[in-house]
């Protein structure tokens, strides 16, 4: 099985498939036709995707795709498949080695459903946004139907989807806990988080006929194992009421042990051998004991049954997240004989700069398949001059899915391979007006941030490394990113490069020299940060700083625009309804966006997307950043329609439609005070003709400043959010 000390093989030292002697593809095949003109027979992998095919790195399909390519595999798309047969399925022939199915770049309920779970009426990934194109639960129905087309074939799961419903998850939509993906799907082995390390391993065993339910060693994977299945001798499980315990989860050694030098016993009338135990020493064992040992998780039943032990999962989970010292979890599902587990390996580890280099170095077209014409696919449109230069988050956010997927450890590239994709851009992109519309990742100013000490970062266990405070051990320099900015916007023919990624702006402060640079050059009338929201309660359960960091980032942002002599903007977003938010703390957040003459255009209501900490809060009414128990801290949800609909309408309180929502709270919270006319009250006392009738409308959007906004002006969109949301 797979341990933390193990240096990881790189994704360029494996020898070749035989069938990269057939060349690069333009494009990934679609269709039989496109496969006879490369000269094959048949597909070694078929990735099948709810996205359109789009062969650029941003997109999930595209890359892995191009990377299994280079290693020698013949590969083929199937998007979008019709799924109400198993006949699109067939389209290119049974696969070789196995089918990978994935959602897309997005989870397709999130997809698919608002945060009020209504239908979306489009689909940025999708040509010509056209709605409908994929089921619910894309992964389980395109896995099932592949499994139809082609019984034998190897089916492995992956993507943002699968990795977020690994083990038994609250399931928003249904507002029912869900048991994991495989045993739904059926498949044979799930890759979890950026799986390259783990699908080039894959494919190439399966390539020497090694039977895929004999992989078990894979980090990144889970799979389904015979109840109280362990991969071999020396193997201990450890209840998962162990790791939630203050305190070490096992004894440390005992540093001032002394071990005999001989493995004899000790001769009376001798001097016996002794030597204290070194620091790396006493590390590699624990390492070697971590290695070997696999945490069992409550079961699905027990999950499903009670909100605590579901808390205690999540926390428990989120604790074993770290590759340099995760463990092995396991979950049982089923009762009596069809009982089974859920096994789940060690996370994967990042990639190596020059790995990523590698990954997004690949020969990809740059552009959406043939097939589409000229159809406008919206997710394209945002990202064709854009380069993303980093992955993973080391922020925790309760709400978001990053950390589930990608991980806290941030995996750059270098500045050699992004000045190249952007000359890429400038040479081979039609129409490019030399305007890159975004140098950035997660977190747009995180690139190359890492942990003082790679001993430091392997033994961490901390859930964020900026909440409550920036950890004194986190590398916070600028200085790589300064230097990246200035040489891509010296590049001939790049008139302006923009930072469209949201921006941790309490690590920004730190470095005026980076705010600086950034609101001197990079900022195309408009900044994007997130707040989410400016009270202590919301915030605390957010795993968000103060509004005070805000505060100061703002006067950075302004005294700079200044000097520049910009008129430029900063947009900041909030959650409405998050976990732990009442309707004071709303209101408080509603006056101080009047105070600051802000009128939000649309806002975002909290949509609990499986896995995510904040999901497990509104769940289960518990907090799982600190230790779970029946009677540990109570946290406030909002769940009926009509508070949702309150909450977003403390946001939008210029909106004439949500005055009488506004007024009846206000009288109710003892606060009727604020309804009036003048500058200190919220909403007036009258009602416009025609209005009141309606509530304010769900969204995803912008915001922008209400006497600040120029001619012609439009804030940048928010959907880029909508994959970790």
């Amino acid at each position: 099985m797979p341990s933390p000390a193990a240096a990881p093989k790189l994704l360029t030292a494996y020898r070749k498939h035989w069938a990269a002697r057939l060349g690069v593809a333009p494009f990934l095949p679609m269709s039989r036709a496109e496969m006879e003109q490369l000269g094959w027979d048949a597909c070694d992998v078929i990735l099948v995707t709810g996205d359109a095919y789009i062969d650029h790195p941003s997109f999930g399909m595209a890359l892995v795709g191009r990377l299994l390519e280079a290693q020698g595999f013949r590969v083929g798309i199937i998007s979008q498949p019709d799924w109400h047969s198993a006949a699109a399925f067939k389209t290119l022939g049974r696969p070789k080695l196995f089918f990978g199915i994935t959602a897309g770049n997005m989870d397709s309920m999130v997809n698919r459903y608002t945060a009020d779970r209504k239908i979306r009426s489009d689909d940025a990934y999708t040509p010509n946004a056209e709605a409908n194109k994929r089921p619910d639960r894309t992964v389980i129905v395109y896995a099932q139907r592949a499994r139809e087309a082609y019984p034998g074939s190897a089916i492995v799961i992956g993507s943002i989807e699968a990795s977020l419903r690994r083990i038994a998850h609250y399931d928003y939509w249904s507002d029912k806990v869900r048991r994991s993906i495989l045993p739904d799907s059926k498949a044979d082995l799930l890759l979890f988080g950026n799986a390259e390390r783990a699908l080039v391993e894959l494919a190439h065993r399966l390539a020497q006929d090694i039977p895929i339910e004999t992989i078990r060693d894979l980090r990144g994977s889970a799979f389904m194992a015979p109840p109280g299945w362990l991969p071999g001798e020396g193997w201990q499980v450890a209840d998962s009421a162990t790791v939630d315990t203050p305190g070490a989860v096992h004894p440390h050694p005992d540093p001032y042990a002394m071990t005999a030098a001989a493995s004899s016993a000790p001769v009376a009338g001798t001097v016996q051998a002794v030597r204290f135990h070194t620091k790396s020493e006493r590390l590699a064992a624990r390492q070697e004991e971590r290695a070997h040992t696999v945490v069992r998780l409550p079961s699905f039943e027990q999950v499903s049954d009670d909100p605590v032990l579901y808390a205690h999962a999540s926390r428990t989970f989120h604790l074993e997240s770290n590759p340099g010292n995760a463990r092995a979890m396991v979950q049982s599902h089923g009762i009596g004989p069809g009982r089974r587990d859920v096994w789940l390996n060690p996370p994967p580890l990042p990639l190596s700069t020059a790995e990523m280099d590698h990954v997004y170095g690949l020969p990809y077209a740059r552009a959406p398949h043939p097939a589409y014409g000229s159809a406008r696919i919206p997710a394209w449109e945002m990202i064709r001059t854009s380069v993303n230069i980093m992955r993973g988050c080391f922020g925790g956010c309760t709400f978001c899915s990053i950390t589930e997927h990608e991980g806290r450890i941030i995996q750059s590239r270098s500045e050699a391979s992004i000045l190249h994709e952007i000359e890429e851009i400038r040479d081979k992109t039609p129409g490019f007006t030399g305007v890159i519309s975004d140098v950035g990742g997660p977190t747009a100013n995180m690139y190359r941030m890492a942990c003082k000490t790679k001993e430091i970062e392997s033994a961490c266990r901390k859930l964020s490394c900026v909440f409550p405070d920036i950890c004194e051990n986190l590398g916070t320099d600028h200085a790589p990113l300064i230097q990246l900015y200035r040489k891509a916007r010296a590049l001939p023919g790049i008139k302006k490069v923009l930072v469209s990624s949201g921006l941790r702006y309490d690590l920004a402060v730190r470095s005026p020299e980076y705010v600086k640079e950034l609101v001197s050059h990079h900022v195309g009338g408009y900044l994007k940060i997130a707040p989410e929201h400016i009270a202590a309660g919301p915030l605390s359960k957010m795993m968000k700083p103060g509004i005070g960091s805000y505060d100061r980032f703002k006067e950075l942002f302004d005294k700079f625009s200044r000097e520049a002599g910009k008129e430029q903007y900063l947009i900041p977003y909030f959650i409405a309804a998050h976990p732990g938010t009442t309707d004071e703390d709303m209101l408080e957040l509603a006056l101080w966006l009047k105070r600051g003459g802000f009128r939000l255009d649309q806002v975002q209501t909290f949509l609990p997307t499986p896995l995510a900490m904040a999901t497990a809060m509104y769940h289960t009414e518990k907090n799982p950043l600190h230790r779970v128990t029946p009677a540990s801290e109570p946290v406030s949800v909002v769940r009926s329609g009509r508070q949702r609909r309150l909450h977003k309408a403390f946001l939008r309180y210029h909106d004439a439609e949500n005055w009488p929502l506004l007024r009846e709270a206000l009288r109710r919270m003892g606060r009727a005070d604020l309804i009036g006319s003048s500058k200190k009250h919220l909403v007036p006392a009258f009602q416009p003709a025609g209005t009141g009738q309606r509530l304010a409308s769900p969204g995803s959007a912008a915001v922008r400043p209400a006497h600040r906004t120029g001619a012609g002006k439009k804030p940048p969109s928010r959907s880029g959010r909508k994959a970790v949301r």
